[in-house]
């Protein structure tokens, strides 16, 4: 009962947010909205007429260069403005999130070096690991080739028939792929406390893997750490039920300010794309499900309906870190084995976000339609498998797939200034993302809990925090 009660405060949060939102963006927002896309369209403007003055030294260059330079002021200063307006909206997604990010880290070490420890030794550790690695690796490649097939299918960019712009103009995003000296300083840490400090969960998860061989390599000895690791875990467990609390206002503030900053109008701009993206995560969650089902058969659907609460956060924060400690609760009452649970969950955070790889299959061929640009079949599946190499380790860095996608569209000539495109409508993107990304690594963990004989016939009775 009181599980159902977070579920419907979260789902009348939503709601709540997206009519708030829409009468601040009315009456509040409007204007400067108003104000900051003309400048915008100034700037533009401009930009394509000093590119075409070839004399830098004529007065009408100077007069465009003093005119651009006046309408980047107005815009910023409308930028400012209407950040400060949503301010209050914004705060409450923001003390939730971090009071999670003050979590995971150190939920993430302490579960993972009581479940490595409780392993027993590297065999165990690689064997798991492989298993791991193989349903993420799968899953990877199944979400990236549903992606492209569905774009392909649906072709939401052809209608749009954009003209290619001048290659002076483009975004604010680094568009550098990641390079595999990145990958490398995402995977190894050089300092833990670093590592911590940033929620670099991928490096966390090194050490804890190192810490928690180690300490069950000494014995007698380690079982103190073990005991006491354990006994942390549970009291991050329990802060996790009172910051949960927090989650249905946490929802409502992102979704207003999401709505009052973007307007309900960018929902019918974009709609066929929104829509056909939806769409195609419904039946990713179909694929993820059915592919569970063959090896937990009913018991994935109790996982599916275990975790939904943990997918409302997810969709409503934009970020599935925020549902992970809901989500080892709940792996662990739906009687995954707790050593299972705290070594193939964090990795997932890492390696198996499903719903972030089929998006950047799907924006990569959308920006490719939308300007015309011709893909063959060697392209697509170049791209498809450059993806897969580059988006591995980039959790832990802002608008992640974002980044990944600037990188590889680069290399097909496909206009990085596209992605104007998709800033809009990325938040709203992001929402459906995460809440895949949490059932794909729910599942993940309960199949391969299920593969090592570690998922107990009935469900366990684990005292869940309250709310």
């Amino acid at each position: 009962m009181q599980k159902s009660k977070l579920t419907l405060y979260i789902f009348i949060a939503l709601i709540l947010g997206v009519i708030a939102g829409y009468i601040y963006n009315v009456y509040v927002i409007g204007g400067i909205n108003s104000k900051i896309s003309t400048a915008d369209a100034a700037i533009q403007n401009i930009s394509t007429k000093l590119i075409n003055l070839k004399d830098t030294t004529a007065a009408d260059y100077k007069q465009l260069k003093a005119q651009k330079v006046a309408q980047a002021h107005i815009s910023s200063t409308n930028n400012s403005l209407r950040d400060d307006k949503l301010e209050g909206f914004s705060i409450l997604s923001d003390i939730f999130l971090r009071l999670i990010k003050m979590i995971v880290a150190p939920l993430v070490f302490t579960t993972l070096v009581v479940g490595v420890a409780k392993l027993g030794d590297i065999k165990t550790v690689g064997r798991i690991g492989g298993k791991t690695l193989l349903w993420f690796l799968s899953a990877t490649l199944v979400s990236l080739v549903l992606g492209m097939l569905l774009v392909n299918f649906f072709e939401p960019g052809v209608a749009m028939h954009l003209p290619l712009p001048d290659s002076h103009l483009g975004t604010d995003i680094k568009t550098t792929g990641l390079s595999f000296r990145d990958f490398i300083n995402h995977v190894f840490p050089r300092s833990f406390f670093e590592a911590m400090t940033n929620n670099e969960i991928l490096q966390i998860v090194v050490f804890a893997i190192f810490f928690g061989v180690a300490t069950a390599s000494i014995g007698k000895q380690g079982e103190v750490v073990i005991k006491a690791m354990d006994a942390i875990a549970h009291v991050i467990l329990k802060i996790t039920g009172y910051v949960m609390y927090l989650a249905p206002l946490a929802v409502f503030g992102a979704i207003t300010a999401i709505v009052a900053k973007q307007g309900l109008g960018i929902l019918s701009t974009y709609a066929v794309f929104i829509g056909e993206f939806y769409f195609s995560l419904i039946i990713l969650w179909l694929l993820i499900i059915m592919a569970g089902y063959f090896v937990l058969r009913n018991r994935a659907f109790k996982l599916v309906n275990r975790i939904k609460d943990a997918m409302l956060i997810a969709f409503g924060t934009s970020t599935s870190e925020a549902a992970y400690p809901k989500v080892l609760l709940e792996l662990e009452s739906f009687g995954c084995s707790n050593k299972i649970v705290s070594f193939v969950l964090p990795l997932g955070y890492s390696f198996n976000l499903d719903g972030s790889m089929m998006y950047m299959t799907f924006a990569s061929v959308f920006l490719a339609q939308a300007y015309g640009v011709h893909l063959t079949i060697a392209h697509e599946i170049t791209m498809l498998l450059i993806l897969m190499l580059t988006s591995k380790g980039v959790a832990g860095v802002p608008r992640a797939s974002l980044v990944v996608i600037a990188g590889t569209i680069s290399m097909f000539n496909i206009p990085e200034a596209g992605l104007a495109l998709l800033l809009g409508i990325d938040p709203l993107l992001d929402m459906g993302r995460s809440a895949t990304n949490v059932l794909g690594n729910a599942m993940a963990t309960a199949v391969v809990s299920k593969w090592e004989g570690e998922l107990s016939t009935g469900e366990s009775i684990i005292e869940l925090p309250i709310y």
